[in-house]
């Protein structure tokens, strides 16, 4: 059809004329509301942008003598923020003399990694900056395996809330006094 006629029809229906595939030979136009167009390819954009997942670097700074509680919280967290998607830069930050034990805190990164195996894979290796060794664990795509630290707290709450199975077991009753006279 000639570009006139187009927007002729476009105007008699009061309605633009928009081009979708201007390369194409001929070109390809249709007859619409442009503003509404407009409208809908940023309301599927900003959409596309809400489910786009930026990863995020959070930080878990330890100590090299670190104990095994506090240890275990750590790693809970780090667990915790690597189910929500977010990279990992495991910290240890060594005071004074500490930094001649550099090999506490490299033990320490690799018993880390060892325990996010199944959620993380390590990205950067373990490495010394000035005072601070780190190393930087990214989110696996689908995590293999229940967790290492699952919470001792809900498994307790999980027993308790099941009933025992004897306590579906009921008593057998007594014969009452009518009964034995029978």
């Amino acid at each position: 059809m000639l570009t006139d006629d187009a927007q002729a029809r476009a105007r008699q229906a009061g309605l633009d004329l928009i081009e979708i595939s201007p390369t194409a030979q001929p070109p390809v136009c249709k007859i619409g509301d442009y503003g509404r167009m407009k409208y809908e390819l940023s309301k599927k954009e900003k959409d596309t942008r809400k489910k786009q997942r930026n990863f995020e670097l959070r930080e878990v700074k330890l100590r090299p003598k670190i104990e095994q509680h506090d240890y275990e919280t750590k790693a809970r967290m780090a667990e915790r923020l690597l189910q929500d998607g977010s990279k990992i830069k495991v910290t240890i930050m060594f005071r004074g003399r500490e930094i001649t034990y550099t090999a506490f805190g490299k033990r320490l990164l690799d018993r880390m990694a060892e325990d996010m195996m199944p959620l993380a894979i390590v990205e950067r290796e373990a490495r010394l900056e000035g005072r601070n060794m780190f190393m930087i664990l990214a989110p696996r795509a689908v995590p293999s395996g229940p967790p290492k630290f699952s919470s001792i707290r809900e498994a307790e709450k999980e027993k308790d809330h099941k009933t025992p199975a004897a306590a579906d077991v009921h008593p057998e009753e007594e014969p009452s006094a009518q009964d034995s006279h029978a």
